[in-house]
Parts: C-alpha cells; structure tokens; sequence
C-alpha cells in the first residue's frame, strides 16, 4: 500500500515515519497531522506564489492572489488528494472511519499539506518545492490571470464558444497500470488543431484537463 502510495506522490520517503504521521488524522489519536498541516500550508502558498510571480511577470498584485487562492483553495487539494486515492491510506478514528471521513474535502485537503510539509522534513525545501511543481504542473499550465477560476476544459470551452467553433471532444486511448494505481490517456480533439492533443493522469478527468490546458496552450501559440 505505502509503495502504490509513494508511485502515486512520485515521491518515496527516506523516514517512514514521516509518512505515517502525515497520514494521521487527529481522530485516531494525539499523535497526528494538525502540526504538519500548518506548515505544509506555508510552504505550498510559498511555492505556487513563487512559480506564479515568475510565470506571470506582468500581472499585478491582485490577479496572482487569486490565481494562487484557485490554486491552494481545499476543492483543488481534495481533488490532488483523489488523484493520489490519498483516501484508502488515511489513518482514521472508528467514528471518522465509518462517516466516509476518508471522502470529506477537507480532511484530504489537509493531508495533502502534511503530506508537503512531511516531504520538506524528510528532503528540503527544494526537493520540497519541485514535488509541488509537479503535482500542481498541468494547473499551472493551465492557469491564466483573466480565467484564474475556471479549470482548463471551462477555458478551452468558452475559448471555442467565443470562435463560434464546434465543442473539443475528448476520448479515452487506453489505461494503464494497477487498479489502485492506474494511469489515463486521453486525446482531445479540437477543430482548430490539426492533430488531436494527448493527456494523461492518474484518473480520467485529470487526464482531460491536462489534454484541455496542453491545447489551450497550442491555440495560444498561434495567434
């Protein structure tokens, strides 16, 4: 389980432990996340705030706060927590456990930030920091100062929209992997491109939106 865990993070730690803790929800004992949590919240507002203010040179103040609040906020946490299926290795009390606690928003939110801040005692800061880049890299291609709350396949959508341009279509090519550690591929189909866009991700909407960001992108480069 750990290992599939560790696939899923790209990330293997040296010190177990870490881990465990970071995984530990304060219902299952005093021993827990919370500490971890706060930390691992600094570091990633650190992070994306950083990789944003060099991405975007020429956006003011107020476009990269709230592109870094799309970025950091709990729904998009939860949902890097699913993609990792951070749910199934969750340490949890019974009464937790039998709420569907490994589901809750924000218990997978809050774990995914241990989890960096665990990453930062057991590597440094920047191992750290480039693990966030990766899990946060097809979002952060995504992202744009005048679309920063909507996700990629939204963008490309209205993109189209505006163009008076037939829906992208996505299809899936084919998975891979285990069943608890699979990998999607899909191709996205945009009628201004000439060749369809692939993407891929640990679960079929994720895969989606890092084909719809790599086409926003391509549609980009033409104008």
């Amino acid at each position: 389980m750990v290992s599939s865990l560790s696939k899923a993070l790209g990330y293997e730690f040296k010190d177990s432990a870490l881990l465990a803790l970071a995984l530990t929800h304060r219902s299952y004992g005093s021993s827990n996340n919370e500490r971890l949590e706060f930390l691992g919240d600094a570091i990633l507002n650190l992070s994306i705030a950083e990789a944003l203010y060099q991405q975007f040179p020429a956006s003011r103040e107020g476009d990269l706060s709230r592109m870094r609040s799309q970025l950091v906020k709990g729904a998009t946490l939860a949902e890097l927590a699913r993609e990792f299926n951070l749910g199934e290795h969750l340490n949890l009390g019974s009464g937790e456990m039998k709420s569907g606690g490994h589901r809750r928003d924000s218990i997978l939110a809050d774990t995914v930030e241990a989890l960096i801040a665990a990453i930062y005692f057991d590597a440094g800061m920047e191992v750290c920091r480039q693990q966030v880049l990766q899990w946060y890299a097809s979002r952060l291609q995504a992202i744009n100062p005048q679309t920063s709350s909507k996700d990629a396949k939204t963008s490309l959508q209205e993109y189209l929209q505006a163009r008076k341009q037939p829906l992208p279509s996505y299809q899936l090519v084919r998975t891979t992997g285990s069943e608890h550690q699979q990998q999607f591929e899909v191709a996205c189909v945009v009628a201004l491109l000439e060749d369809v866009v692939p993407g891929v991700g640990s679960n079929r909407r994720s895969a989606e939106q890092a084909a719809a960001a790599s086409a926003i992108q391509q549609l980009q480069a033409k104008l």
